[in-house]
C-alpha cells in the first residue's frame, strides 16, 4: 500500500512548526502504526485508508492533552493534509517518506 513505511511530517500550528515521525502500515481499509513527537510516542487510532486518502488520530499529552485528527492524501513519497486540534481549529501538515 502507498502509505506503508516511515514518514516525517511538519504540522504548521499557531505554536510554530511541529515535527512528528510516523510509522504506518495499511491492511485493507485499516491504518495502524505509531506517531512520535516531542519525546513521546502514541499509537495511531481510528486509522483508515481509502485509495490515496488516509485518516488517523493521535492522543497527545505535550504541550497539552488533546486529540489530533489527521486527514490527508498520499502522492508517491509526499503526504499532506490537515489536522484538527479540538477547539484550536485545523492546521495544514505536510511531509515526506523518510
Amino acid at each position: 500500500m502507498a502509505i506503508d513505511g516511515t514518514w516525517e511530517i511538519t504540522i504548521n500550528s499557531p505554536m510554530g512548526a511541529q515535527k512528528a515521525k510516523l510509522e504506518l502500515a495499511a491492511s485493507g481499509g485499516a491504518l495502524t502504526g505509531t506517531q512520535q513527537a516531542q519525546g513521546s510516542s502514541q499509537p495511531v487510532a481510528n486509522g483508515k485508508v481509502d485509495g490515496n486518502a488516509v485518516s488517523w488520530s493521535a492522543n497527545i499529552t505535550t504541550p497539552m492533552p488533546i486529540t489530533l485528527e489527521f486527514s490527508g492524501t498520499v502522492d508517491g513519497d509526499v503526504l499532506k493534509g490537515s489536522v484538527k486540534a479540538g477547539a484550536f481549529g485545523s492546521f495544514p501538515f505536510s511531509g515526506a517518506r523518510a
